[in-house]
C-alpha cells in the first residue's frame, strides 16, 4: 500500500508486442511539454543477430521524469503513453493486479515510480 492508504500504481509493459512506433514518447512529450532531450518515456531498441536471423525488440523505458501522468490519473484518465500505445502493450493499474498478469506474459516488465 502507498503511504496515502491507496494501492501503489504501476505500468505493465508487454514489450513482446511493441512495434517501435514511438507513440508513447510523442504522447508523453506533448502531455508534459518536455524540452528537447528530456523524456518521460523513451523507446530503446535491442538488436540481436545470430547466424541465421536478426531480431529487433523495442522496449518502452520510463525515465526518472515519469510520474505515470499523475494529473491525468488523478482525474481518472490513463497515462498518455498507455492511451496512445498503438500496439496496446501497456497496462496501467494497481501493482497487486499487474504483477500476476506479468507472470503470464513472457517478455514483460513492471514499472513503479518512486
Amino acid at each position: 500500500m502507498a503511504g496515502n492508504g491507496r494501492s501503489k500504481m504501476g505500468l505493465l509493459i508487454h514489450y513482446e508486442y511493441c512495434t517501435g512506433c514511438h507513440a508513447c514518447e510523442v504522447a508523453c512529450k506533448q502531455e508534459h511539454g518536455y524540452p528537447a532531450g528530456a523524456w518521460g518515456i523513451m523507446l530503446q531498441d535491442c538488436t540481436r543477430q545470430s547466424l541465421d536471423k536478426v531480431q529487433v525488440d523495442f522496449l518502452p523505458f520510463p525515465t526518472d521524469l515519469c510520474d505515470l501522468c499523475a494529473r491525468r490519473t488523478a482525474a481518472g484518465e490513463k497515462p498518455a503513453c498507455v492511451k496512445h500505445c498503438m500496439a496496446g502493450c501497456m497496462t496501467y493499474g494497481e501493482l497487486e493486479d499487474l504483477l500476476p498478469l506479468m507472470e503470464s506474459m513472457p517478455r514483460s516488465v513492471v514499472f513503479a515510480p518512486r
